[in-house]
């Protein structure tokens, strides 16, 4: 496959490494050629790294099948989940799912990703997380919804920019890929 053709979530071989893409931005300045600008992480260590890589330069895309799972807790170095279908529990450090960390609530529901020799490398969140706001500055007066917004921090220590309007206590729906504020969960879910 060609550098071009890489997406988010993507997972090729490089090197004897398994990569993963986070970010991939196709560049053309202003002189020269076009170049992927991308953020790639080493699926076992957890290293990010920021790479620029030609469109045409090929890479080994790698097999990832999905497998159904829960998240259940964490304990001082693991994250643990449980295939819904077996009950079978799966152990991830916490250094490998630093980025997926803040959207981790109890019970939420994600796919397990595992090479074809069956090794676990990762998990894919839901699109959207329903979260409860755990701080935030007291509501003003007079504010409307298509003001500035104002911090929020989520029970899972996330940060997320809210309309004035919202109160520390409240369920809301939050964007996995980029941790936005999506809508109240009450509001969505009629």
């Amino acid at each position: 496959m060609q550098a071009i053709e890489l997406k988010k979530g993507m997972i090729f071989n490089q090197d004897g490494k398994l990569i993963e893409v986070l970010k991939s931005n196709h560049h053309k300045p202003g002189k020269g050629n076009t170049v992927m600008q991308m953020d790639l992480r080493d699926v076992m260590s957890g290293a990010v790294v920021h790479k620029t890589m030609r469109p045409s330069e090929k890479v080994e895309l790698v097999n990832v099948s999905l497998k159904k799972a829960q998240y259940l807790y964490d304990d001082d170095a693991n994250f643990i989940f449980m295939d819904t279908n077996t009950y079978e529990q799966y152990l991830i450090p916490k250094e490998h799912l630093e980025a997926e960390a803040k959207f981790l609530m109890p019970n939420i529901d994600v796919d397990l990703k595992f090479t074809d020799e069956g090794k676990l490398i990762g998990i894919n969140l839901p699109s959207t997380v329903k979260m409860t706001v755990k701080e935030t500055q007291p509501e003003i007066k007079g504010a409307t919804a298509a003001g500035g917004g104002k911090p929020a921090i989520m029970d899972t220590g996330l940060v997320v920019t809210v309309p004035d309007f919202i109160k520390e206590g409240e369920e809301l729906i939050i964007g996995t890929e980029n941790g936005d504020y999506k809508g109240r969960a009450d509001s969505i879910s009629r």
